[in-house]
């Protein structure tokens, strides 16, 4: 690691979290890529910052969900900057021919069409490819000798690459359930390529052989942008879904590490206001349940070349949903089955499943028995990945209902957890001070799924507004709107006379600089916070085509040349030196 590069929780520092495709360049395809990463990693660098949290950048589905992968190793080509500059088989002419045939300015909107921007992205692969494999492919080229190191020393691709080639003969789906009989099983697809003439086969592993090289371009990329943030004294952390999609090349590849007919998910939530089947049944995700008996059999095989994965490209990586490795909310349907079980009774709903309810699986914390072995079952998983990512630092998202054992248990293991200003509350119902956090923590005002700090003021404001137009039953809301200002107000410092002033610029960097002025080890501000805008990059629960697509405004050398956003992104500056995160 770099020797400016101080990443341990006995120096404060701060950070900022951006999804990659969210982050723009001048030239980029439509999503944000590696180079535009790279760009952003220098703003946020000149402004003090030690930290950039980015989402999961995995293979996604249809869905584009970064949270519901179709592999658990496989990097996105979204991410991917292609150009003749970072490909050196893409050549000038063929990459010119193909982006003139592509309405670019189109896909550079507010939103990213994922449908356009991977179909542009995958046709400049196949053509350096086809490159590459005239003049490297099987030869005893530098580029051939450090491509077949990368797929030699990556097992997973064996698995990934005979799933992606089935994909692409099946209509580019990975709902592999509904691929021809022949195809919906490893051993199965195994048998018929076997059989194929010579002539069809070879179609077949060259294109089997396009996907690992895909995979090669992707980790050398990557790899790079984690050596830049190093160069910059910026620690680049990463994201570790806890779970996988059920049309994955995992799941695919090794039914046997999951426990069939379950689908894992969170408990009831009240705080989804909108989402009357989470207030009732809890987040149905869809995602395989974990057969960790089976996984333990190959000493976690699994969970080790994931940690491994992520360790050669973060310097740190977020665990998802930890509190999953504990116990896990398991629903005994898939999510396509929701609105059938939303107007049922428990005793309804048991009847279709043959007794089976959602709930904390392979126990819940019921008894004091139950709450030990959850620990002691986290425990163990939680080393197994901590010890293979070393010398990668886990942070973990333990947030939701959170059992009293988790937080010490993951104390005592040096991982630090997630404090949300707004929820940590004293008996007394007012918020923990900022001072008395716990070193080991984390501190920030909303994550990716959260509302933007200002859209959560600005919907306090329009609450008590509406008690201010004269409408009675207004009130009680109002009053909550005003009673949690108050308490974040005073969290961050701001006077009392001011704390009902609504979302402005005072109340916005007195947010920010009460952040900074924390115990936790870094305070981190998703980028939106930063700048103080509203735009949200999901919504849990809602299916959407806006979810995920949400890109800034402007790219990193346009912030840094907008004179009003430079005057508020020096005031930060000076925040983060006044609250010793420099």
């Amino acid at each position: 690691m770099n020797q400016t590069l101080s990443f341990s929780p006995s120096q404060r520092i701060a950070g900022v979290l951006a999804p990659v495709f969210a982050v723009r360049s001048d030239n980029d395809l439509g999503c944000g890529d590696t180079h535009s990463l790279c760009e952003f990693i220098d703003w946020v660098a000149e402004l003090g910052f030690h930290v950039l949290q980015v989402l999961p950048i995995n293979e996604t589905g249809g869905d584009h969900s970064p949270y519901n992968a179709i592999s658990s190793m496989a990097l996105d080509v979204t991410t991917l900057w292609l150009h003749p500059a970072s490909v050196p088989e893409l050549l000038t002419a063929n990459f010119e021919v193909i982006l003139a045939n592509t309405e670019t300015a189109r896909l550079r909107g507010l939103a990213v069409d994922y449908v356009a921007v991977k179909s542009l992205k995958w046709r400049l692969l196949e053509s350096a490819f086809a490159e590459f494999e005239k003049k490297h492919l099987g030869r005893r080229t530098i580029r051939g000798k450090r491509f077949r190191e990368f797929t030699k020393a990556q097992a997973w691709l064996e698995g990934y690459t005979l799933f992606r080639a089935l994909m692409a003969r099946n209509n580019d789906s990975e709902q592999f359930e509904a691929w021809p009989i022949e195809h919906q099983s490893l051993a199965g697809a195994r048998t018929w390529m076997i059989a194929l003439d010579p002539t069809e086969r070879a179609g077949f592993e060259r294109r089997r052989s396009f996907y690992a090289y895909v995979q090669w371009i992707a980790y050398e990329q990557w790899t790079g942008v984690k050596a830049h943030a190093e160069s910059r004294g910026v620690a680049l952390m990463g994201d570790i879904p806890f779970g996988i999609s059920s049309c994955s090349a995992d799941y695919f590849a090794h039914p046997e590490q999951f426990e069939p007919g379950w689908c894992g998910g969170a408990p009831p939530e009240t705080i989804f206001k909108d989402d009357i089947f989470v207030q009732k049944w809890g987040q149905n995700w869809g995602i395989p349940v974990y057969d960790w008996d089976a996984m333990a059999r190959d000493e976690f095989r699994w969970w080790k070349q994931r940690a491994g994965g992520l360790r050669a490209l973060f310097h740190s990586f977020r665990v998802d949903h930890i509190l999953g490795f504990y116990r896990l909310y398991s629903f005994p349907w898939r999510p396509d089955r929701n609105k059938e079980f939303l107007p049922l009774t428990p005793a309804e709903a048991a009847e279709r499943t043959g007794g089976r309810l959602p709930g904390f699986r392979p126990r819940d914390d019921s008894t004091p028995e139950n709450q030990a072995a959850n620990r002691e079952q986290g425990d163990r998983l939680i080393r197994v990945i901590q010890s293979a990512a070393l010398p990668a630092l886990l942070v973990a998202e333990d947030l939701g209902v959170v059992p009293d054992y988790v937080r010490p248990h993951l104390t005592s293991l040096g991982i630090a957890g997630f404090k949300i200003p707004q929820w940590e509350c004293l008996p007394d119902g007012r918020l923990i001070p900022g001072r008395d956090y716990h070193r080991l923590s984390i501190t920030t005002y909303a994550t990716h799924d959260h509302e933007p700090i200002a859209a959560l003021y600005r919907r306090w404001e329009k609450v008590a507004r509406e008690e201010h137009d004269g409408n009675a039953e207004a009130r009680p809301a109002a009053e909550e709107a005003r009673r949690e200002a108050w308490k974040l107000g005073e969290f961050a410092g701001i006077p009392a006379e001011r704390r009902f002033d609504g979302w402005n610029d005072a109340t916005h960097e007195s947010l920010i600089e009460g952040l900074f002025a924390s115990n936790a080890w870094i305070a981190m501000l998703m980028i939106t916070d930063l700048l103080g805008t509203t735009d949200r990059f999901n919504i849990p629960g809602v299916a959407n085509d806006t979810n995920w697509t949400r890109r800034l405004d402007q790219t990193a050398a346009e912030l840094r040349a907008d004179l009003i956003i430079a005057a508020k992104m020096s005031r930060v500056t000076a925040m983060l030196a006044r609250t010793g995160r420099t």
